[in-house]
């Protein structure tokens, strides 16, 4: 077996958690039982199910639970991860958490942790106190993104709307559609067609975008004032994007993926501790009995090389 590296895996510094202990009640995620990390019990998980690498992510509210305290949070969860990825380099990688939506401060940081703590990328939410990203606001941290050339992890938060929620977790489907509303900001904003080499990674298979793709181009068919604001080329747009496995590996959800883009834009991902062993194990088999040895090997590797260099050499 070759290497297998999951860009959708979490880890809990304790200083997040005191963070989360003080500003959110001891909650990590509305509507989510509690989760533990440590090290050892992570490390095991990956060995048993062929992970060699992880790149670490805080999910999130991520900094923004903080409120003005968020750069002094991003800064201490960084460098806690610079410290995992010092000590076991070939085990773990680090995706900068930004203390959005304060834009110079993001810039400041994401700066530091690539130039001086050697993380391998960023990780971002899909919105940050209803900013959502392709927000004009968050034009400057894209831009730099951009500019950097590297790999950008989008994770899901809970709506800044307040749905009704029938007494259900966000996280079990609002995550979807807020990775989709994202998406079409992105899209209809112009975010996409200015960074055409934009490298960001849309979790959970996109959510609900590969069902809706083709919905999303009759946009000024439904309202001919879009016109000028529709992208380019919008499938084409989305088929630059690339999407992980967490949560998504069977056969429904990965028909649909695979429909809107093929297998070189596809990253392993299992969202562990958040969901369970049993769901990596699940997410394992699930792409093994879909793809074949070539598509699995550039889902678990050779798709990372353009967006992760730094940590693929090290494995």
């Amino acid at each position: 077996m070759g290497h297998r590296i999951d860009v959708h895996h979490h880890v809990i510094p304790p200083v997040y958690q005191e963070a989360v202990d003080r500003y959110a009640g001891g909650t990590q995620l509305d509507g989510v039982d509690p989760v533990h990390w440590d090290r050892d019990t992570d490390l095991e998980v990956m060995d048993r199910h062929g992970i060699d690498m992880a790149l670490l992510t805080v999910t999130a509210p991520g900094a923004t639970l903080a409120g003005d305290d968020a750069p002094r949070l991003a800064r201490e969860v960084n460098e806690y991860m610079a410290e995992l990825v010092r000590d076991t380099p070939s085990r773990y990688g680090a995706l900068t958490l930004l203390p959005l939506p304060d834009v110079d401060a993001a810039i400041a940081e994401l700066d530091y942790a690539l130039d001086e703590l050697g993380h391998d990328g960023v990780g971002l939410y899909t919105h940050y106190d209803g900013v959502y990203l392709g927000d004009p606001r968050l034009d400057r941290i894209i831009d730099h993104i951009a500019e950097r050339g590297v790999g950008a992890h989008v994770h899901p938060a809970i709506p800044a709307s307040d749905p009704e929620r029938w007494g259900l977790p966000p996280s079990l489907y609002e995550f979807t559609f807020d990775t989709t509303r994202a998406t079409a900001n992105l899209l209809f904003s112009g975010t996409l067609d200015r960074h055409p080499d934009l490298k960001l990674i849309l979790s959970h298979a996109g959510g609900t975008v590969p069902y809706l793709a083709k919905r999303l181009t009759y946009a000024s068919t439904i309202a001919s004032d879009l016109k000028n604001r529709e992208p380019e080329d919008l499938l084409g747009s989305l088929r630059r994007l690339y999407y992980d496995t967490a949560m998504s590996a069977n056969p429904a959800t990965l028909a649909g993926l695979t429909t809107l883009i093929d297998d070189t834009h596809i990253l392993f991902g299992s969202d562990f501790p958040y969901m369970p062993e049993s769901t990596t194990a699940e997410t394992v088999s699930g792409l093994e009995d879909y793809f074949d040895r070539d598509a699995l090997a550039r889902i678990d590797l050779d798709n990372y090389r353009d967006l992760f260099p730094r940590a693929v050499e090290r494995l």
